[in-house]
């Protein structure tokens, strides 16, 4: 089964690509299809275009037209988590810098899955 994970990142530097501290301020997501092996099939950076950066819309709803399995990051708001878990994304707690570190490691099922939001996040 492949799995499309989307991860907020700082670049688009491939898998080199540093993760976003900030989840929804996130300048780009990365969409990454993976194969049951650990494989990445296809991997590819979209602008996020929410109302953090001028367009419309949330970062969750930008996200899921991705159509992802599994949202990868260090932590998000209460409401963008309750967004996810309503419609059966989930949410894993990234513990490396890069890209590929935490993809990587997504792989080897070697991460947490975050079960609230941040308690400082700005939207509640």
């Amino acid at each position: 089964m492949v799995e499309r994970i989307v991860v907020p990142v700082l670049d688009e530097t491939g898998e080199a690509a540093k993760l976003s501290p900030h989840f929804g301020r996130a300048p780009f997501f990365a969409v990454a299809e993976m194969q049951a092996d650990g494989r990445i099939e296809n991997l590819s950076f979209q602008p996020n275009r929410s109302e953090h950066f001028g367009g419309g819309g949330r970062p969750p709803d930008i996200i899921l037209q991705f159509k992802p399995n599994v949202v990868i990051t260090f932590g998000m708001g209460p409401r963008a988590m309750r967004r996810f878990q309503a419609v059966g994304v989930a949410v894993m707690q990234a513990t490396s810098e890069t890209l590929g570190e935490v993809l990587s490691a997504f792989a080897q099922n070697e991460l947490n899955e975050l079960t609230e939001g941040c308690r400082d996040a700005r939207h509640k």
